[in-house]
C-alpha cells in the first residue's frame, strides 16, 4: 500500500450576458509585487456572496463566502492540488486496507489550531462526527455518508481508522472530504469558538460585509502565510467589485465573468489571471421519461450541438470543448475515447428512427447558462427541433421539479472522477438530474469503489465511461476558464487547473 499512500490513491459558469464572439485586449496589465515572497501587509480579496448573511461554520457553510473564509480558517488532511487532485495536507499518512472499507489516517506531528492546542486523534474524529452529524444536517454530510460514523476509532494520539458502513469500498474518501472536511477541536462552535488549524485566525466577522483575519504565526508550513493580515471584503455587485480592484482598494477578485474581463483586461491597474480548469458545463438530459428516455434521441442532440461554437459564443473563448464525459484531469479517465463531432443529417436520421423528427422540447435554465441556452436553441433548429427555454430563479432550479424536466441546463467543478459521479449520475447520485440508471454502470462503480489498485480501477472507469459516453443523460460540451482580477501587489498567484488560485491564501505576498 506504500504506493498508494504517496500517488495513486491520492491522485486518485458562464454567466447570462452578451453573446459576443470576442472578449478584448489580453493584456497582463503591470505587477508590483516582488518576486520573491516576503512578509507583512494585508492582503484583501473581494468577493460576490448571493447569501449575504454568512457564517464560519467548517462543515456547514453558508454560501460561497462562507466557503471562501474557511479556506482561509480550517485546514483540511488533504488539500487540492494545482490540478485538482487531493494531496496530503495534516496527514502524514493515508492507508485503506485491501478494498478500500477502511483508512488508517496519521496526523503530521506537532500541529497546532489557532488557540494553541495540539491537534489530535480525537479532534479528526469529533470533525467527521461533526459533519456526518444528522442533527447539524449538513448539505455536505452526504459527501462522506458511507462513513460508519459510530464505528470510527483512535488507534493512538496521532492515529485514526475511519470504517466504511456495511465494509464496502470507498476510494473516493480524500476528494469527497476536502473541500469542506476542516479539522476542528473537539470543543468547537462556530460562533463562541471558531477556531481552526488554516493559515489564518478570524479576528473580526461581519456578516455581508467582511471578515478580517490575522496570521496564524504556527502554521505547518514553515513560513507561511506571508501577509500579516487577510480581509475578505462582500460585494453587492460585479461593477462595483472591478471598480474597487481597478482602485487598488482591493488585490484580488474571484470568478470574473467573461462578459466583465474586458474591462480589467483593457486597464493597467489589474489583470486576468486565466486558470484552464476542468469545471464543465452541460445540457441534461432526462432519461426516464419524455423523449429523452429514448438512447437515439440523446445520441441526436449530442450529435447536433456545434461547441466549438458553444465554447466561442456562450463563454465568449474562455473554456474548451468537452466530450460529454468529466473529470479529464482523473489519471483514470480514458482519452482514447474519440471527440465527438457535430453531425446534423446523423441527428436528424436518428430523430427519425425514434419517431420524434420535429421535436419539440422546453429547456429549463437556471440563473446561469443563459446564454448557452440561446446557442443551443439556435443550433437545435438546423436539425429540425424546436428547443424552448424557460428561465427559473435559483431555488426553483435546485429544487425538487429539477429531475421532472426533460432538459436543463447543468454543470460543476472540476474535482475527481469518482466523487464527481457520486454527486451527479452514479447509484445513489445525490443530485441525479438525468436520472441514469444502468446495470452494468452500478456494478462498475460499486467494483471500482472497493479497488485502491489505479490501474485495475482505471479499468473500470473506462468501461463506465463508454456507457456514458454511449447512453448517459449528460450533454457536457464544454469546459470554462476561471478568470479572477488580480491587483498588481499580488505575488505568490498562478494559474492552476483548480477553481481558485485567490483562495491559496497560504502563498500568495504582497
Amino acid at each position: 500500500m506504500d504506493n498508494l499512500t504517496r500517488r495513486a490513491l491520492i491522485g486518485g459558469a458562464a454567466g447570462a450576458g452578451l453573446l459576443l464572439a470576442g472578449c478584448g485586449s489580453r493584456s497582463e496589465g503591470t505587477s508590483e509585487a516582488p518576486k520573491q515572497p516576503r512578509r507583512g501587509g494585508r492582503l484583501r480579496l473581494g468577493i460576490i456572496d448571493g447569501e449575504r448573511s454568512g457564517n464560519l461554520d467548517a462543515h456547514k457553510p453558508l454560501g460561497t463566502g462562507s466557503t471562501i473564509r474557511g479556506f482561509a480558517m480550517y485546514d483540511k488532511l488533504w488539500e487540492w492540488s494545482d490540478d485538482m487532485l487531493p494531496t496530503l495536507a495534516l496527514a502524514e499518512s493515508v492507508e485503506p486496507n485491501a478494498n478500500a472499507s477502511a483508512w488508517d489516517i496519521r496526523l503530521k506531528p506537532s500541529l497546532e489550531f489557532h488557540n494553541g492546542k495540539t491537534i489530535t486523534a480525537d479532534d479528526v474524529l469529533f470533525s467527521i462526527r461533526r459533519i456526518t452529524d444528522p442533527k447539524l444536517a449538513s448539505p455536505y454530510g452526504a459527501l462522506v455518508s458511507p462513513v460508519d460514523r459510530d464505528a470510527v476509532k483512535k488507534l493512538d494520539e496521532r492515529t485514526v481508522r475511519i470504517p466504511i458502513r456495511e465494509s464496502h469500498g470507498f476510494v473516493a474518501l480524500p476528494e469527497t472530504w476536502t473541500n469542506f472536511g476542516g479539522i476542528v477541536p473537539s470543543d468547537y462552535d462556530p460562533v463562541t469558538n471558531p477556531v481552526g488549524a488554516g493559515p489564518y485566525k478570524v479576528d473580526k466577522f461581519e456578516p455581508g460585509q467582511r471578515a478580517t483575519f490575522k496570521r496564524f504565526d504556527n502554521y505547518y508550513k514553515p513560513g507561511r502565510p506571508y501577509p500579516d493580515e487577510l480581509e475578505i471584503i462582500e460585494f453587492k455587485d460585479q461593477t462595483a467589485r472591478i471598480g474597487a480592484l481597478l482602485a487598488g482598494q482591493i488585490d484580488l477578485a474571484n470568478a470574473i465573468l467573461p462578459e466583465q474581463a474586458g474591462l480589467i483586461r483593457r486597464d493597467a491597474r489589474a489583470r486576468i489571471l486565466t486558470s484552464q480548469t476542468n469545471g464543465w458545463q452541460s445540457f441534461d438530459m432526462n432519461t426516464k421519461e419524455g423523449p429523452f428516455a429514448d438512447v437515439r434521441v440523446r445520441q441526436a442532440f449530442r450529435l447536433l450541438v456545434d461547441r466549438e461554437e458553444l465554447v466561442r459564443r456562450a463563454l465568449q473563448g474562455e473554456g474548451r470543448i468537452a466530450n460529454d464525459l468529466y473529470a479529464p484531469q482523473d489519471p483514470t479517465f480514458d482519452k482514447a475515447i474519440a471527440q465527438r463531432r457535430q453531425d446534423i443529417d446523423e441527428a436528424r436520421s436518428l430523430l427519425k428512427q425514434a419517431g420524434h423528427e420535429g421535436l419539440r422540447t422546453e429547456l429549463v435554465v437556471g440563473p446561469a447558462n443563459v446564454a448557452a441556452a440561446l446557442v443551443l436553441s439556435e443550433q437545435a433548429k438546423r436539425a429540425g427541433v424546436d428547443v424552448r427555454l424557460r428561465q427559473v430563479d435559483a431555488a426553483t432550479f435546485a429544487g425538487p421539479a429539477r429531475r421532472s424536466w426533460e432538459i436543463s441546463t447543468g454543470g460543476t467543478l472540476g474535482v475527481p472522477w469518482l466523487s464527481t459521479a457520486l454527486h451527479i449520475d452514479a447509484p445513489s447520485a445525490v443530485s441525479n438530474k438525468t436520472n441514469f440508471a444502468d446495470p452494468r454502470f452500478a456494478t462498475l462503480f460499486g467494483e471500482a469503489l472497493a479497488q485502491p489498485d489505479l490501474a485495475a480501477r482505471a479499468q473500470l472507469v473506462h468501461e463506465m465511461q463508454r456507457i456514458q459516453h454511449d447512453s448517459g443523460g449528460l450533454l457536457i460540451w464544454g469546459f470554462a476558464n476561471t478568470l479572477d482580477g488580480v491587483g498588481p501587489r499580488v505575488g505568490g498567484i498562478a494559474a492552476e487547473r483548480s477553481h481558485f488560485p485567490t483562495w491559496r491564501f497560504d502563498r500568495m505576498w504582497v
